[in-house]
């Protein structure tokens, strides 16, 4: 078993060479002189405006989107007691969703371009606000199936939007929307969904001694005095700010949640406080990972990072199926 400091450590050098890799490779390759380059005074104009305005905006939604969706990832499922729950369980993604679909049907989008991300932040609020109400102060079960039927409301009103779309060209966007992307993001999407990413991540990482004690069980926890409904409550708010902020400016990206704690959590143990950060920053890496596959692919057009992580992630979800078969009784 590796020591919590010495695998985040491997996991940040990892990052940092994705990061670098993610601001030269693209449309228009760039070398490390030109990226050295950029930010000088007297830079090349187009290769400053490509890195500065372009790629750095993409590289850190990316990093701050996976690490928002490894770590929520990892409080669900020691939450839940879940190996298989992600970050969609409680509805929240649904919501975030329906939201933004709501601003591109409406036509809000050609008219205020940030009102995709703005009603994806408002949707999942709203998602959030539903699955708590309806399984408040009723164990995580409850929460768990409330979360369901929210999700299950959210995606009814997302296929209808969808199917009623008069217009053949909103119809096009809200496909393609949803099938997530990272692609043509800006300054303005960083700043608007960065401080709800950053505060539902400092909500979730300071769950972990309460998830600890609930590894022992309901009445263990309560007997070590954590609330649980209260936990519970700061989970469902770290997931509502964190992803809903991260579904809202990436569009809907699956499995990044449910595959970041799987592959850290046999490194450094199974207790639900040492999987946090590792699973935070391996969530960075594989999206910051998928966002370069999209790029790297040889399509005439860029491969969506929804479709490229949903590829790569379900072999991994068939594999966890058939071993969790093995290990159960």
């Amino acid at each position: 078993m590796i020591r919590v400091a010495r695998l985040g450590l491997w996991l940040g050098l990892v990052l940092a060479l994705l990061s670098v890799l993610s601001l030269l490779v693209g449309r228009v390759w760039m070398s490390p002189g030109q990226l050295l380059g950029a930010w000088r005074l007297d830079a090349d104009p187009l290769a400053a405006l490509i890195l500065i305005e372009l790629r750095l905006p993409r590289t850190v939604l990316a990093l701050l989107v996976g690490a928002a969706l490894g770590l929520s990832g990892a409080v669900l499922q020691g939450l839940t007691r879940n190996p298989l729950a992600e970050p969609g369980l409680l509805g929240v993604s649904s919501g975030a969703a329906l939201g933004a679909v709501i601003a591109i049907h409406s036509g809000l989008a050609l008219v205020f371009p940030l009102a995709t991300p703005l009603l994806g932040l408002a949707g999942a609020f709203v998602a959030a606000l539903l699955t708590l109400s309806l399984g408040r102060g009723e164990g995580v079960l409850v929460l768990v199936l409330a979360g369901s039927a929210v999700s299950g409301v959210m995606l009814a009103g997302t296929a209808l939007a969808l199917n009623m779309a008069a217009n053949p060209y909103a119809a096009y966007e809200i496909s393609m929307w949803l099938m997530g992307s990272l692609a043509d993001k800006s300054w303005d999407h960083v700043l608007l969904a960065g401080p709800f990413l950053l505060a539902g991540l400092a909500v979730l990482a300071v769950s972990g001694r309460g998830l600890d004690a609930l590894s022992l069980g309901e009445t263990q926890a309560r007997s070590l005095g954590v609330d649980l409904s209260r936990l519970r409550l700061q989970v469902l708010a770290g997931t509502a700010l964190a992803v809903g902020a991260a579904t809202a400016v990436a569009g809907a990206v699956g499995f990044i949640g449910l595959l970041a704690p799987h592959l850290v959590r046999p490194l450094v143990g199974h207790q639900p406080r040492r999987v946090l950060w590792p699973a935070t920053l391996a969530g960075a890496a594989l999206l910051l990972a998928a966002d370069l596959g999209t790029r790297l692919l040889p399509f005439t057009q860029e491969l969506k990072l929804g479709v490229l992580t949903v590829l790569v992630g379900t072999p991994f979800f068939v594999m966890l199926v058939l071993r969790l078969r093995k290990v159960a009784p």
